[in-house]
Protein backbone atom coordinates (compact mmCIF):
# COMPACT_ATOMS: atom_id res chain seq x y z
CA UNK A 1 0.00 0.00 0.00
CA UNK A 2 1.61 3.51 -0.86
CA UNK A 3 0.04 6.54 0.46
CA UNK A 4 0.59 9.43 -0.16
CA UNK A 5 1.97 12.56 1.92
CA UNK A 6 2.47 16.42 1.79
CA UNK A 7 4.24 18.88 4.32
CA UNK A 8 3.11 22.25 3.02
CA UNK A 9 5.06 25.09 4.25
CA UNK A 10 4.86 28.57 3.14
CA UNK A 11 8.18 28.37 1.27
CA UNK A 12 8.23 24.64 -0.05
CA UNK A 13 5.80 21.49 -0.45
CA UNK A 14 7.56 18.68 0.27
CA UNK A 15 5.59 15.64 -1.48
CA UNK A 16 6.66 12.20 -0.75
CA UNK A 17 5.25 8.66 -1.36
CA UNK A 18 5.98 5.90 1.72
CA UNK A 19 4.44 2.82 3.64
CA UNK A 20 1.99 2.76 6.37
CA UNK A 21 5.10 1.88 8.75
CA UNK A 22 6.82 5.43 7.38
CA UNK A 23 9.39 4.33 4.99
CA UNK A 24 9.77 7.07 2.51
CA UNK A 25 10.22 5.37 -0.70
CA UNK A 26 10.48 8.47 -2.71
CA UNK A 27 10.10 12.45 -1.85
CA UNK A 28 10.26 15.79 -3.82
CA UNK A 29 10.56 19.66 -2.72
CA UNK A 30 8.11 22.18 -4.81
CA UNK A 31 8.33 26.03 -4.25
CA UNK A 32 5.22 27.18 -2.77
CA UNK A 33 3.83 29.44 -5.27
CA UNK A 34 0.22 30.17 -5.97
CA UNK A 35 -2.23 27.76 -5.38
CA UNK A 36 -3.40 26.82 -8.41
CA UNK A 37 0.30 26.42 -9.68
CA UNK A 38 1.82 24.41 -7.00
CA UNK A 39 -1.24 22.11 -6.79
CA UNK A 40 -0.83 21.56 -10.25
CA UNK A 41 2.69 20.65 -9.25
CA UNK A 42 1.82 18.28 -6.99
CA UNK A 43 -0.73 16.19 -8.75
CA UNK A 44 1.71 15.80 -11.62
CA UNK A 45 4.25 14.34 -8.71
CA UNK A 46 1.73 11.72 -7.51
CA UNK A 47 0.57 11.03 -10.98
CA UNK A 48 3.73 8.41 -11.30
CA UNK A 49 2.56 6.55 -8.17
CA UNK A 50 -0.78 4.56 -7.36
CA UNK A 51 -1.43 5.94 -3.97
CA UNK A 52 -4.41 4.70 -1.84
CA UNK A 53 -4.46 7.92 0.83
CA UNK A 54 -2.96 11.25 0.79
CA UNK A 55 -2.26 13.15 4.23
CA UNK A 56 -1.30 16.47 4.40
CA UNK A 57 0.19 18.76 6.78
CA UNK A 58 -0.62 22.50 6.21
CA UNK A 59 0.78 25.52 7.13
CA UNK A 60 -1.81 27.63 8.94
CA UNK A 61 -4.16 28.88 9.90
CA UNK A 62 -6.19 26.16 8.86
CA UNK A 63 -10.51 25.52 9.30
CA UNK A 64 -10.35 22.14 10.65
CA UNK A 65 -14.16 22.22 12.07
CA UNK A 66 -15.98 19.76 10.56
CA UNK A 67 -18.98 21.26 11.47
CA UNK A 68 -17.75 24.72 9.52
CA UNK A 69 -18.79 25.52 5.85
CA UNK A 70 -14.83 26.05 5.06
CA UNK A 71 -14.34 23.17 6.48
CA UNK A 72 -10.43 22.20 4.57
CA UNK A 73 -9.74 26.14 3.63
CA UNK A 74 -6.64 27.94 4.44
CA UNK A 75 -8.21 31.10 6.98
CA UNK A 76 -6.11 34.35 7.18
CA UNK A 77 -2.82 33.38 6.00
CA UNK A 78 0.12 36.06 5.39
CA UNK A 79 0.45 34.22 2.13
CA UNK A 80 -2.33 36.50 0.62
CA UNK A 81 -2.75 34.07 -2.50
CA UNK A 82 -3.75 31.33 -0.43
CA UNK A 83 -6.58 32.83 2.28
CA UNK A 84 -9.52 31.58 2.25
CA UNK A 85 -8.73 28.61 -0.56
CA UNK A 86 -10.48 25.66 -0.23
CA UNK A 87 -7.58 23.06 -0.26
CA UNK A 88 -9.30 19.94 1.13
CA UNK A 89 -12.36 19.94 -1.71
CA UNK A 90 -8.87 20.71 -4.14
CA UNK A 91 -7.51 17.61 -3.39
CA UNK A 92 -10.26 15.77 -3.19
CA UNK A 93 -11.37 16.96 -6.51
CA UNK A 94 -7.38 16.16 -8.09
CA UNK A 95 -7.33 12.93 -6.39
CA UNK A 96 -9.78 9.68 -5.93
CA UNK A 97 -8.64 8.96 -2.47
CA UNK A 98 -9.05 9.46 0.41
CA UNK A 99 -7.51 12.98 1.70
CA UNK A 100 -6.57 13.75 5.57
CA UNK A 101 -5.86 17.39 6.42
CA UNK A 102 -4.32 18.93 9.53
CA UNK A 103 -1.85 21.13 10.38
CA UNK A 104 1.82 21.03 9.57
CA UNK A 105 2.85 21.14 13.41
CA UNK A 106 -0.18 18.39 14.56
CA UNK A 107 1.08 16.85 11.55
CA UNK A 108 4.97 17.18 12.45
CA UNK A 109 3.70 16.08 16.22
CA UNK A 110 2.51 12.71 15.00
CA UNK A 111 5.13 11.56 12.91
CA UNK A 112 6.99 11.92 16.21
CA UNK A 113 4.79 10.24 18.09
CA UNK A 114 4.42 7.49 15.30
CA UNK A 115 7.94 6.79 13.93
CA UNK A 116 10.18 9.20 16.41
CA UNK A 117 11.14 10.58 19.84
CA UNK A 118 7.25 9.64 21.43
CA UNK A 119 7.20 6.37 20.05
CA UNK A 120 6.95 5.03 23.08
CA UNK A 121 5.28 7.46 25.13
CA UNK A 122 1.23 7.43 25.42
CA UNK A 123 1.16 11.20 25.49
CA UNK A 124 3.90 14.03 22.85
CA UNK A 125 3.71 17.44 22.33
CA UNK A 126 6.01 19.08 19.68
CA UNK A 127 6.61 22.51 19.28
CA UNK A 128 8.53 23.72 16.45
CA UNK A 129 10.48 26.74 16.91
CA UNK A 130 11.44 28.75 13.46
CA UNK A 131 10.52 31.67 11.63
CA UNK A 132 7.30 31.22 14.01
CA UNK A 133 6.39 29.22 16.73
CA UNK A 134 3.36 26.47 16.65
CA UNK A 135 3.06 23.22 18.88
CA UNK A 136 0.73 20.36 18.94
CA UNK A 137 -0.25 17.76 21.08
CA UNK A 138 -1.08 13.90 20.59
CA UNK A 139 -2.95 11.57 23.18
CA UNK A 140 -3.22 7.81 22.59
CA UNK A 141 -2.79 8.73 19.17
CA UNK A 142 -5.09 11.32 18.43
CA UNK A 143 -4.20 14.90 17.65
CA UNK A 144 -6.23 17.25 20.16
CA UNK A 145 -8.28 19.71 18.66
CA UNK A 146 -11.44 21.88 20.22
CA UNK A 147 -12.79 23.99 18.04
CA UNK A 148 -10.24 24.74 15.75
CA UNK A 149 -6.47 23.73 16.64
CA UNK A 150 -4.64 25.10 19.05
CA UNK A 151 -2.28 28.18 18.60
CA UNK A 152 0.48 27.37 21.50
CA UNK A 153 2.94 29.88 19.69
CA UNK A 154 1.03 32.86 21.10
CA UNK A 155 0.69 32.23 24.79
CA UNK A 156 2.04 35.54 27.08
CA UNK A 157 5.38 35.35 28.68
CA UNK A 158 6.76 36.94 31.65
CA UNK A 159 9.71 39.27 30.00
CA UNK A 160 13.52 38.48 30.88
CA UNK A 161 14.89 40.91 33.17
CA UNK A 162 17.72 41.93 30.55
CA UNK A 163 15.48 42.27 27.64
CA UNK A 164 14.13 45.41 26.58
CA UNK A 165 12.79 44.30 23.02
CA UNK A 166 9.07 44.89 22.81
CA UNK A 167 8.09 41.83 20.77
CA UNK A 168 7.53 41.07 16.74
CA UNK A 169 3.85 39.55 16.62
CA UNK A 170 1.56 41.79 14.81
CA UNK A 171 -1.41 40.86 16.70
CA UNK A 172 0.23 40.31 20.47
CA UNK A 173 3.49 41.93 20.54
CA UNK A 174 5.37 39.93 23.53
CA UNK A 175 4.04 36.45 23.31
CA UNK A 176 6.16 33.47 22.42
CA UNK A 177 6.53 34.20 18.98
CA UNK A 178 6.70 37.54 19.59
CA UNK A 179 9.82 37.10 21.92
CA UNK A 180 11.63 33.75 21.00
CA UNK A 181 10.86 32.54 16.85
CA UNK A 182 13.61 33.34 14.63
CA UNK A 183 11.78 36.46 13.34
CA UNK A 184 11.68 38.03 16.50
CA UNK A 185 15.74 36.86 17.04
CA UNK A 186 16.50 38.62 13.69
CA UNK A 187 14.29 42.00 14.68
CA UNK A 188 16.20 42.22 18.30
CA UNK A 189 19.29 41.86 17.40
CA UNK A 190 19.39 43.08 13.64
CA UNK A 191 20.88 39.31 12.54
CA UNK A 192 19.99 35.98 12.04
CA UNK A 193 19.54 33.65 14.84
CA UNK A 194 22.37 31.78 12.70
CA UNK A 195 25.06 34.67 12.44
CA UNK A 196 24.47 35.03 16.79
CA UNK A 197 26.01 31.24 17.59
CA UNK A 198 28.69 32.84 20.01
CA UNK A 199 26.70 35.21 21.83
CA UNK A 200 25.78 33.86 25.14
CA UNK A 201 23.14 36.41 26.16
CA UNK A 202 21.42 35.75 22.68
CA UNK A 203 20.74 32.23 23.91
CA UNK A 204 19.96 33.16 27.61
CA UNK A 205 16.94 34.62 26.61
CA UNK A 206 16.04 32.47 24.12
CA UNK A 207 16.56 29.33 26.61
CA UNK A 208 14.30 32.01 29.38
CA UNK A 209 11.66 32.05 27.05
CA UNK A 210 11.05 28.51 25.76
CA UNK A 211 11.35 27.03 29.55
CA UNK A 212 8.22 29.31 30.28
CA UNK A 213 6.58 28.16 27.72
CA UNK A 214 7.45 24.39 28.27
CA UNK A 215 6.80 24.55 32.03
CA UNK A 216 3.31 26.02 31.33
CA UNK A 217 2.31 23.16 28.32
CA UNK A 218 4.07 20.81 31.24
CA UNK A 219 1.74 22.10 33.76
CA UNK A 220 -1.65 22.16 31.63
CA UNK A 221 -1.02 18.68 29.36
CA UNK A 222 1.19 16.71 31.61
CA UNK A 223 2.91 15.28 28.52
CA UNK A 224 4.95 12.29 28.85
CA UNK A 225 7.47 13.78 25.93
CA UNK A 226 8.17 17.43 25.16
CA UNK A 227 10.02 17.80 21.21
CA UNK A 228 11.75 20.76 20.58
CA UNK A 229 12.53 20.95 16.86
CA UNK A 230 12.65 24.08 14.10
CA UNK A 231 15.47 26.13 12.64
CA UNK A 232 16.15 27.69 15.76
CA UNK A 233 16.87 24.38 17.89
CA UNK A 234 20.10 24.10 15.53
CA UNK A 235 21.43 25.83 18.15
CA UNK A 236 21.81 22.55 19.88
CA UNK A 237 22.71 23.56 23.29
CA UNK A 238 19.72 25.41 24.03
CA UNK A 239 18.23 21.73 25.26
CA UNK A 240 20.20 21.80 28.27
CA UNK A 241 19.45 25.61 29.18
CA UNK A 242 15.55 24.76 28.50
CA UNK A 243 16.02 22.07 30.78
CA UNK A 244 18.16 23.95 33.55
CA UNK A 245 15.38 27.15 33.48
CA UNK A 246 12.50 24.46 33.12
CA UNK A 247 13.64 22.82 36.37
CA UNK A 248 14.27 26.43 37.56
CA UNK A 249 10.33 27.81 37.32
CA UNK A 250 8.84 24.79 37.91
CA UNK A 251 11.15 25.43 41.67
CA UNK A 252 9.92 21.66 42.49
CA UNK A 253 6.21 22.22 42.31
CA UNK A 254 5.86 18.74 40.17
CA UNK A 255 8.44 16.29 40.58
CA UNK A 256 10.51 15.74 37.46
CA UNK A 257 13.41 12.82 37.86
CA UNK A 258 14.37 12.94 33.86
CA UNK A 259 14.17 16.01 32.47
CA UNK A 260 16.94 14.49 29.79
CA UNK A 261 14.04 12.18 28.96
CA UNK A 262 11.27 14.88 29.06
CA UNK A 263 12.39 17.83 26.86
CA UNK A 264 14.20 15.90 23.88
CA UNK A 265 14.56 16.98 20.34
CA UNK A 266 13.40 15.41 17.28
CA UNK A 267 14.43 11.82 16.14
CA UNK A 268 13.11 12.05 12.39
CA UNK A 269 16.16 14.52 10.85
CA UNK A 270 13.34 16.84 9.54
CA UNK A 271 11.14 14.32 8.21
CA UNK A 272 8.27 14.26 11.01
CA UNK A 273 6.27 16.26 8.54
CA UNK A 274 5.67 13.89 5.92
CA UNK A 275 6.23 10.77 8.11
CA UNK A 276 3.28 12.81 10.58
CA UNK A 277 1.13 13.04 7.10
CA UNK A 278 1.96 9.10 6.35
CA UNK A 279 0.37 8.57 10.03
CA UNK A 280 -2.86 10.66 9.37
CA UNK A 281 -4.33 8.52 6.82
CA UNK A 282 -3.78 5.17 9.32
CA UNK A 283 -6.58 6.27 11.27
Amino acid sequence: MLIGAIEAGGTKFVCAVGDKNGKIIDKISLPTVDPDDTLKAVKNYFANYAIEALGVGMFGPVDLDKKSSAYGSVLNTPKISWRNYPLLDKLQHDFSVPVYLDTDVNTACLGEYNYGAGKHADSCLYITVGTGIGAGFVLRGEVFQGKNHPEMGHILLRKHQDDSFTGSCPSHGSCLEGLASGTAIEKRYGIKANLLVDKEQVWEIEAYYLAQAMMNYYLILSPEKIIIGGGVMKQVKLYSMIRKYFLDLLNGYLEVKQVDDLIVAPMLNDEQGVKGAIALTLK
